[in-house]
């Protein structure tokens, strides 16, 4: 079943474990551009008025804190993170499956810093209960090229929309003109290699 283009209205974004040890096991794509993109979401979330579900885990371990930069721009949402205590699929954990349920929202613009293990379990849960999910492929990697890829293909088998950061915020824009769009131009136009 294709995915209906998602817009400011019906959608929520969750960012799963940007955390600072998790992200230096990523090998799949390059951390600065993994974190450019997820700090992008966050803040078109903030520029759009979007719900934005933060979550973590284990975050007095190796994985260590939520990256700063995402905490700076959403310091609301970072104090309101959910904070799972091991729990792999952040959808079995209550309070963040809580969360989600308040956003409101039936479409979910979905990254976690690990494709293979972070992202695709929370999708899978969340096509199962109904909602539309869009997976940010380059806000998240894996600890291997190949892991990246079948995660990915495994959450599109399942009915996910696979789309790129740049790709969903235009998608939510639609037109520059619009007052979306407006708001998202500045997002937009840091993530244009220089």
């Amino acid at each position: 079943m294709p995915l209906n283009l998602f817009t400011p209205d019906d959608t929520a974004i969750l960012l799963i474990d940007h955390q600072i040890g998790t992200m230096s096991w990523v090998r799949s794509t390059e951390h600065a551009e993994m974190l450019a993109n997820a700090v992008a979401l966050a803040k078109a979330a903030k520029a759009l008025d979007l719900p934005l579900v933060l979550t973590t885990s284990l975050e007095d371990h190796d994985q260590g804190p939520l990256a700063p930069e995402i905490a700076v721009v959403a310091p609301d949402e970072y104090a309101a993170r959910i904070q799972r205590i091991g729990v792999v699929n952040a959808m079995d954990d209550p309070a963040f499956a809580a969360a989600v349920a308040a956003a409101g929202r039936r479409n979910l613009v979905i990254a976690g810093v690990t494709n293979d293990v972070c992202t695709v379990y929370p999708t899978l849960t969340a096509l199962d209960q109904g909602y539309q999910v869009q997976v940010v492929a380059d806000a998240g990697g894996s600890m291997s090229t190949q892991a990246d890829e079948v995660a990915l293909r495994r959450m599109e088998n399942a009915g996910a929309g696979i789309t790129s950061t740049n790709m969903i915020l235009t998608e939510l824009a639609k037109s520059w003109a619009s007052p979306a769009g407006q708001a998202l131009i500045p997002v937009v136009g840091e993530l244009i290699p220089s």
